[in-house]
């Protein structure tokens, strides 16, 4: 918890960048902030010990509603988002990956709901386009449907998504606490199912940002998607839902350890899997397949996910982030 000192005149949002040595995706991030056609806002850019030449980019913006924070060591992209929301004055929080880019409607669609709405409504979140930063094609387009209380459906999957597609009341932020720092991934889907189970979503049915594609994400980082699912199966294994539920958490889990060439956590991870619900085939199926080495588990997976995207007709890739198979 934290409280806010106020002052005159301040915008109503606080919009907060996190950034670690991508001073060559900054600037369009930046850019598509200045770029909305609501500009009641204020940026603050939290560098995370970057080395390149993040604050120049940002001190040629030359704007004074940037912000620009710094920190002296390396501490992970959630703590980067903790500091930008502990320096905030505004009653509203958006926050903005370095390598995304946000459409010009974004904060204004997202705020005539939010201002329309019940205090109960904590957050509004919004489709997106997967685009490919290098050739900046459409791979896929996704467009949310989840609206109201999300508590079960959180715990199933996250249906909000990343932080770049959120608006919050900073209440929200004030009654549940801030970004987990001890996950190394998921941070954000951790923040939603706490925010939750106090208040409800909404949602705007548009993509309205980019997600970028590209192979320096986290997302790529197989070891940190994997640790990431581990600590949150375990964080929520205690919640009143179907052990099933876990049971699949646990599966992604042992895949991407798979995927990464660690297949003694791997294994481990599906064999917890199989314990929570014996009777899912899942776990017993991808537990097979790691009998034929990290290379060949790799292979045939890479090989389940083409053939799908060729059956769905979907031009989607695969970048690091696994579908469930």
């Amino acid at each position: 918890m934290y409280e806010c000192v106020w002052t005159p005149n301040m915008p109503k949002v606080s919009v907060i960048i996190p950034t670690h040595n991508r001073a060559h995706f900054l600037r369009d991030a930046i850019f598509s902030v200045l770029n909305q056609t609501f500009q009641d806002f204020e940026i603050i850019v939290v560098d995370d010990a970057s080395t390149d030449n993040t604050s120049e980019i940002v001190a040629a913006f030359n704007d004074e509603r940037i912000r620009f924070l710094r920190h002296d060591i390396n501490k992970g992209g959630s703590a980067a988002r903790n500091t930008g929301i502990l320096n905030s004055q505004c009653d509203y929080i958006a926050f903005l990956d370095d390598d995304d880019e946000w459409l010009p409607d974004k904060l204004r669609k997202q705020m005539e709901i939010l201002l329309a709405s019940p205090p109960e409504v904590g957050g509004v979140y919004t489709g997106c386009l997967d685009v490919d930063k290098a050739s900046r094609k459409v791979i896929r387009q996704r467009i949310p449907t989840k609206r109201g209380n999300l508590s079960r459906e959180l715990l199933i999957e996250n249906c909000v998504g990343g932080t770049s597609t959120i608006l919050l009341r900073k209440v929200c932020l004030q009654q549940v606490g801030l970004f987990d720092e001890s996950l190394p991934r998921s941070q954000d889907y951790d923040l939603w199912i706490r925010i939750s189970r106090e208040f409800l979503f909404e949602c705007v049915q548009e993509p309205l940002f980019k997600y970028h594609v590209h192979d320096r994400k986290i997302s790529t980082d197989l070891q940190a998607v994997a640790k990431g699912l581990d600590l949150l199966a375990t964080k929520y294994a205690s919640y009143p839902l179907s052990k099933r539920l876990y049971s699949s958490d646990y599966v992604d889990s042992g895949i991407m350890y798979c995927l990464s060439g660690d297949m003694h956590e791997g294994r481990k991870a599906l064999l917890r899997a199989i314990k929570l619900s014996p009777l899912q085939l899942r776990g017993y199926l991808n537990l097979c397949l790691t009998l034929f080495g990290a290379q060949n588990f790799a292979k045939v997976k890479a090989g389940i996910w083409k053939v799908r995207s060729a059956f769905m007709g979907s031009a989607v890739r695969w970048d690091g982030r696994y579908p469930r198979n």
